[in-house]
């Protein structure tokens, strides 16, 4: 039993001098004063050594900390932090052993260094729950397409961020300011980005515009462009942002790395900001997903380039033909088909499913686009 915490001192005092009269047992001044034998001994050891200076209270800090981390390294690691806020500790020790740090403390305890100097927000320390990453076996076999969330300009205007990421290694191929989700204005970006990057296999976006359509065909003017380049088109299930997690977690970074800290009064002036923070995003922020590499440690441009002119459209010869006119329609055995105004003055190739009677395939350079099945046409 502890001695009593107001009196302590007092009680010891008055223990010592119990024991010394030497009239009870030293046992039994124990037992009297509710401590064992083993306490009592070493108030008795303390007083003899100390005198009453030794029946006082002593911390139980260690005198020495050899694990304690170094004055000068907490301050490299809360500098990595304040130029990178956004990062916690495993980027930042990936990133400094990069730079030539050595020594550096474990990631649990970097931790540490940063709540105690106060660089930790509360709010965002929170456990995250654990999910299943699936990615792509090699660069360009899949590139994820989106809109970030739009805001005002001064001027009145808004700043549409576009980005394309690279599925396999998390390359931000593009982050674009645009002034509006239009056609031609995506179109011109991503060309300038096929033109640097080559063509990928497939493009997943969701179903907005300008890549999506709530018609009967999910097909645009900007997919059909994409098509034509033999770039095959994907979409993501409607109110399922999870289909593109890697791009939307993209855009969770971007949020939390550079706006939430950026002002800017122009599309120009986003766009310099945008390009700085790409170029560290790509080439010194290591991302945890990968390893704590960096994406362009695993990226490199595809092999097939983007073509000075469109590709011309030839079918073989066991499709049939037609050209789809300016409604989007087609004709076909006497019967009108519509394809998609997407289509309009383009050629189609269409063939009958051989293991299914009445199934009519459309084909669009080398994509089945549609089926329809000719028992259901009127």
């Amino acid at each position: 039993m502890p001695w009593k915490d107001l009196t302590a001192m007092s009680q010891r005092e008055v223990f010592i001098q119990e024991v010394q009269t030497g009239e009870q047992p030293f046992a039994a001044v124990c037992r009297a004063y509710g401590i064992s034998p083993k306490t009592g001994y070493k108030w008795r050891a303390r007083y003899e050594q100390e005198g009453v200076a030794g029946l006082r209270d002593r911390s139980r800090r260690p005198h020495h900390a050899p694990e304690q981390t170094p004055a000068a390294v907490e301050a490299v690691i809360v500098e990595a932090r304040d130029a990178h806020p956004a990062w916690g500790a495993r980027k930042l020790k990936a990133w400094l052993l990069r730079q030539g740090h050595q020594d550096l403390p474990a990631v649990s305890t970097i931790t540490a260094i940063l709540r105690r100097y106060g660089r930790l927000d509360p709010d965002r320390c929170a456990a995250q729950r654990p999910y299943t990453r699936f990615e792509q076996p090699h660069p360009n076999a899949l590139w994820q397409m989106d809109f970030k969330g739009d805001w005002p300009l001064p001027n009145g205007h808004r700043c549409y961020p576009l980005t394309v990421l690279d599925d396999h290694s998390r390359y931000l191929l593009q982050l674009h300011a645009c002034a509006n989700t239009r056609t031609q204005t995506v179109q011109t970006a991503l060309t300038a980005t096929l033109r640097s990057y080559g063509l990928p296999d497939r493009m997943l976006m969701d179903n907005g515009t300008p890549w999506g359509d709530g018609a009967q065909t999910p097909y645009t003017t900007l997919t059909v462009w994409l098509l034509r380049l033999g770039i095959a088109v994907s979409h993501g299930r409607p109110y399922h942002p999870q289909t593109q997690g890697k791009d939307e977690r993209l855009h969770r970074t971007l949020n939390e790395e550079l706006l939430r800290y950026t002002q800017a009064d122009s599309l120009l002036a986003w766009q310099a900001h945008f390009d700085q923070w790409r170029l560290a995003y790509n080439h010194q922020r290591p991302h945890q997903a990968l390893g704590d590499v960096t994406p362009d440690s695993r990226y490199q441009p595809s092999p097939r380039p983007f073509p000075a002119t469109l590709p011309t459209l030839v079918y073989p010869d066991a499709l049939s033909v037609r050209h789809v006119d300016a409604s989007g329609r087609f004709t076909f055995q006497g019967r009108i088909f519509r394809l998609g105004k997407a289509f309009r003055h383009q050629p189609i190739g269409l063939a009958f499913d051989p293991l299914t009677d009445g199934v009519l395939h459309v084909f669009y350079a080398q994509f089945r686009v549609r089926s329809f099945d000719l028992r259901e046409v009127s």
